[in-house]
């Protein structure tokens, strides 16, 4: 058998990642193009990371170095398994005690949307995106992710394909609805270990029934959105709409709040809002507490009820006091309105998250056109985002929760399991602050390499060379410096 040759390592913390993956690769030439597209990746943006960005050339006329070669090569023709890499990345997580995912979690389903011209790229048609907000020529990602108070990471993404790229359009065997993929992604978490409380979904996902009833016959806990004024019959006297069950509530102010409670809400810079959720009642849409699901109404204002900062939200998480009455039976613990609340706020922290990940990251950047290489070009974009989590809990492992006295834990409805706990974690910590302290050791080790050698073929002088040593070990400089 020949000899496995070493590859040249990373930079700092970098190359201890790199080489959990070494085993996927089998030549020296893939392992030094994962290496050398994660660091690209991560780098500053200059300007959009195509090939010629990643390897550090000039655009256009940078075209053929051999470094921008290599890079195409790892991408387009190397053979390498994209679903191998990720679900080696997945099993680095649920192994990190900072990333580990717990049963306090959500899974958040979301799709976006990106320009592409042209319509020669893999899934590129005029549809939706979500990125500028109207239809227009681009390509679409289905994705889920996992995310708790702390921290959050890309578990999955399938790019759609509108009918009009099928053969036979809708009723062609390959073509699946956004909300199909999106099922195929809450499999495939549960497949890989990835445990969490429940499904979190914008209004695009709760109005599709076909989407709640696949969930529901997958035996899944979902706290979806539906648009305010999504109408279903009942008679006149009666509501019709989320918004009209809710203005149905009674409420006076909050010293007399009817039937509102008042729920703490956290955001991500750590303060807190009084928000004001209520259990409503629109049994026409089998949304009430006789029927087995629940809607759950979430705003800072009942006596308004304004536009963006009202929550209308349908859950199968049953009711702490009103479980053992509903007809049927549910395996999930009961939620309160807090939690219910709680667990929907998660996807907008996501929803940000995802935003850093597309600017800083290059998420639609690539210049490429078969539908296996933009593949490959999202989940190396994962690793990287992954990574950035993984560096920072290296310096800083989560803390043991203090002992508490040992209770006994009650019981789960029906038989369930009791609900679980999630482990004490440190506070908050934004992921462009962790993207930040990766750069302050990778952009010194390898801008200035770069400049070094475009200056001269000589060994670097001895300063030079001990600040580019540090760099190489991990030990970032301050970017940013305050007067």
């Amino acid at each position: 058998m020949t000899k496995r040759l070493p590859c040249p390592p990373a930079p700092g913390p970098l190359e201890d990642y790199a080489a959990q993956f070494d085993p996927l690769s089998a030549r020296l030439a893939q392992r030094r193009g994962f290496r050398a597209y994660l660091a690209g990746l991560l780098l500053p943006r200059g300007r959009n990371k195509t090939l010629t960005a990643l390897a550090g050339a000039e655009p256009v006329a940078g075209a053929q170095h051999k470094a921008v070669q290599g890079l195409q090569w790892f991408l387009t023709e190397a053979p390498w398994d994209h679903e191998q890499v990720n679900q080696r990345r997945v099993a680095l997580l649920l192994d990190d005690p900072a990333t580990r995912p717990h049963d306090q979690g959500v899974l958040v389903l979301d799709d976006t949307g990106d320009r592409k011209a042209g319509r020669h790229t893999a899934h590129v048609a005029r549809q939706y995106l979500g990125s500028v907000g109207k239809t227009d020529n681009g390509i679409v990602a289905v994705s889920s992710l996992w995310a708790d108070e702390r921290v959050s990471w890309p578990a999955g993404v399938v790019p759609y394909t509108p009918a009009c790229r099928l053969a036979k359009g809708k009723t062609d065997p390959g073509f699946r609805t956004k909300p199909q993929l999106a099922v195929e992604l809450v499999n495939a978490a549960r497949k890989a270990g990835i445990g969490f409380r429940a499904v979190v979904a914008d209004c695009f996902y709760g109005d599709n029934t076909g989407f709640t009833e696949a969930l529901g016959q997958a035996g899944e806990a979902y706290g979806l959105a539906v648009k305010p004024r999504k109408g279903v019959w009942a008679p006149a006297e009666e509501a019709h709409t989320p918004r009209e069950a809710a203005a149905e509530l009674a409420w006076t102010s909050p010293e007399q709040p009817g039937g509102w409670a008042p729920v703490e809400r956290r955001f991500r810079d750590g303060h807190t809002q009084t928000w004001w959720a209520a259990d409503a009642s629109l049994p026409a849409a089998g949304w009430g507490p006789d029927r087995r699901l629940r809607l759950v109404v979430a705003t800072t204002d009942p006596a308004t009820l304004p536009k963006l900062t009202t929550w209308y939200l349908v859950t199968n998480l049953p009711h702490p006091t009103r479980h053992r009455r509903a007809s049927g039976s549910s395996t999930f613990a009961p939620a309160g309105l807090a939690e219910v609340v709680r667990l929907y706020s998660l996807r907008n922290w996501v929803e940000q998250g995802y935003k850093q990940v597309k600017g800083e990251l290059g998420w639609a950047d690539f210049q490429v056109r078969s539908d296996r290489t933009i593949r490959r070009h999202w989940q190396l974009v994962a690793c990287a985002f992954s990574f950035c989590w993984r560096a920072w809990s290296a310096e800083h492992p989560p803390q043991p929760a203090p002992a508490e006295p040992a209770t006994a834990a009650p019981p789960g409805p029906r038989g369930g399991r009791p609900p679980v706990k999630c482990a004490s974690r440190p506070v908050t910590v934004p992921w462009p602050v962790t993207l930040r302290r990766v750069r302050g050791w990778l952009t010194p080790w390898v801008v200035l390499g770069r400049c070094w050698r475009a200056w001269s073929d000589a060994p670097p002088p001895a300063q030079l060379r001990l600040l580019l040593d540090a760099a190489h070990a991990g030990r970032p400089l301050h970017l940013y410096l305050s007067p």
